[in-house]
């Protein structure tokens, strides 16, 4: 998925952070909220519960922040038995839809517009869960330009990644590991995009390109 930017402009991306569970990355949220950098974060109901002072500090500024809707239990929205980066898939559409629509359901209780975007656990999904969440009303975010691989990257990487991005990039990266060395580089990479005069935009500010798939393995950066 990539934005839709006319040819001459400043370079344009969009910054899409996923808050799975766990913490809170403040080294991130922190340059967010210093450089006023607008980001569209994808929040789990499990993140929702153990983040109150940090969700309330993004809440008071909808001018820069979109939340929206990372399912329930952040469960990959995959069908079968299996396992994906260790986690646990949904398996069938039932289950889905619940994880999907029960997500969208705790974004509201805690005070938020209804989500209209949804990105599921590992941002991999089954055809017919794709399907099945569009038919819910949702639609489905991707990535263009993969930050951190799961904030599993050192911070070094992670910078140069961010800073490699080019005009309709939609950048994936992860705010709720405060304790792992990827944050750092992301906090870093972000401010030179800022300082570089980058402008910054959530999902629904520009159009964007019809969704792009590929099987699980074939290509790295896109989902």
């Amino acid at each position: 998925m990539r934005l839709a930017i006319p040819l001459g402009g400043p370079r344009t991306v969009a910054l899409t952070l996923d808050a799975c569970g766990g913490g809170s990355d403040m080294r991130v949220i922190r340059v967010l909220l210093d450089h006023a950098v607008p980001a569209t974060i994808f929040v789990t109901a499990l993140w929702l519960r153990g983040n109150a002072p940090v969700l309330a500090s993004l809440m008071a500024r909808p001018d820069l922040f979109s939340l929206q809707d990372h399912g329930e239990r952040h469960l990959p929205p995959i069908l079968g038995q299996r396992h994906i980066y260790g986690l646990p898939v949904a398996g069938t559409l039932e289950v889905i839809r619940h994880e999907v629509e029960a997500g969208a359901a705790a974004v509201v209780a805690h005070g938020a517009p209804r989500p209209t975007w949804y990105r599921g656990a590992t941002a991999l999904y089954s055809s017919d869960a794709m399907q099945a969440i569009e038919a819910l009303g949702f639609r489905v975010a991707a990535y263009s330009l993969n930050a951190d691989q799961g904030a599993s990257l050192p911070a070094a990487a992670v910078m140069h990644r961010v800073q490699a991005a080019v005009s309709g990039d939609v950048i994936i990266g992860h705010v709720n590991q405060p304790h792992r060395p990827s944050g750092e580089g992301l906090a870093a990479g972000i401010a030179a995009l800022r300082e570089a005069g980058t402008r910054f935009v959530t999902l629904d500010a520009v159009p964007v390109s019809p969704l792009l798939c590929h099987p699980f393995g074939r290509a790295e950066t896109v989902a």
